[in-house]
């Protein structure tokens, strides 16, 4: 029976390289939602085409991507934020790794989303009290501008069972 992690992904936010490279924050969280593309289709009639509408590829759109019940060391993500809202450094976007890792082998990881120039929107620490167990950061929006997922890492378990 497979050990119960409550932490199962792995998030590593970096600067570019264009920006002097180098890790923002690394933290673990229980949920990650919001890994979603969503592509609105574009019809066009055709003369003599009377069996239907041609569909083009259209916009697409990506989801906030929303990590939830994480720990992690937040110093380098609150001088994040700070740049970007104190000291109107809009610009800056982030490289962005997330990693699942498989619950029999905390050292293996199963599959790998990488996203593009992404931006933090919003941190939610946990409500402060002396008597509560909580978590380090209760939220934190991610917005992007699109992700590429690795399947390439092991999966014999998923794929012969």
């Amino acid at each position: 029976m497979a050990e119960f992690i409550p932490f199962r992904f792995h998030v590593q936010l970096s600067l570019p390289e264009s920006a002097g490279g180098g890790l923002v924050c690394n933290g673990a969280f229980s949920e990650v939602s919001g890994l979603e593309a969503s592509m609105a289709p574009k019809t066009l009639k055709e003369g003599g085409r009377n069996w239907g509408d041609v569909q083009l590829a259209g916009p697409t759109t990506f989801s906030t991507v929303v990590l939830k019940r994480g720990i992690t060391d937040a110093e380098g993500l609150w001088r994040l934020f700070d740049r970007s809202f104190r000291q109107s450094y809009y610009s800056i976007r982030l490289n962005c790794s997330i990693q699942l890792i498989n619950p029999a082998d905390p050292e293996q990881t199963v599959m790998v989303w990488t996203l593009d120039k992404v931006l933090p929107i919003k941190f939610k620490g946990p409500d402060l009290n002396a008597t509560a167990n909580q978590v380090a950061i209760e939220e934190l929006h991610l917005n992007h501008e699109g992700f590429v997922v690795d399947w390439n890492q092991p999966m014999q378990a998923v794929q012969n069972g």
